[in-house]
């Protein structure tokens, strides 16, 4: 299996000046129909995040996944408490969706998460594309190199973690039992 992988470059964008594009791919060992409906869930975002950011989900459920979908959080950053509020700007199950900050910790927060089965489609690739830009005007650079970027880092690779716990190796997961 592939290891995943995390890859942040600074890129132009044409309303936000410089921001940061963080690309985290992971190769989950089970089939995009097991692994899509998770991720389409919200509150697992609440499983999927380390516990010192006390994120919770504040829209109450069911949360309908769809284009237009608005979606309420409360978090701490730093013990700095903060609501997070997010639009789905496009949904597209089982390959794809989309949520863009509107109110929150950054100047600019734009995620794709991308899935695809494998080539057996016995699993699923899992591709993250995150376009962000702390606040902080000018000092947004060193924000980003000082806190910023080691925290999203450290969040995906705990992310990563929850994953393969979540959707095991199927002989992984039927040996443990």
């Amino acid at each position: 299996m592939t290891k995943p992988s995390i890859h942040i470059e600074s890129d132009t964008h044409p309303t936000h000046g410089r921001i940061w594009k963080l690309v985290a791919t992971q190769h989950l060992p089970q089939p995009i129909d097991a692994v899509f409906p998770f991720f389409a869930d919200a509150y697992n975002l609440e499983k999927l995040t380390p516990g010192f950011l006390n994120f919770k989900v504040l829209t109450p459920k069911p949360i309908e996944m769809r284009s237009g979908r608005e979606i309420r959080y409360k978090l701490k950053v730093h013990h700095i408490p903060l609501k997070w509020k997010t639009t789905i700007l496009d949904y597209d199950p089982p390959h794809r969706f989309i949520d863009n900050q509107d109110a929150g910790p950054y100047a600019l927060w734009h995620h794709t998460h991308r899935f695809e089965p494998t080539a057996d489609n016995a699993g699923t690739i899992c591709t993250d594309t995150v376009l962000y830009r702390p606040k902080g005007w000018l000092l947004a650079p060193l924000i980003n190199k000082f806190f910023v970027q080691r925290d999203v880092t450290n969040i995906f690779h705990y992310r990563f973690n929850k994953l393969e716990e979540i959707f095991p190796h199927p002989a992984e997961s039927s040996s443990t039992r």
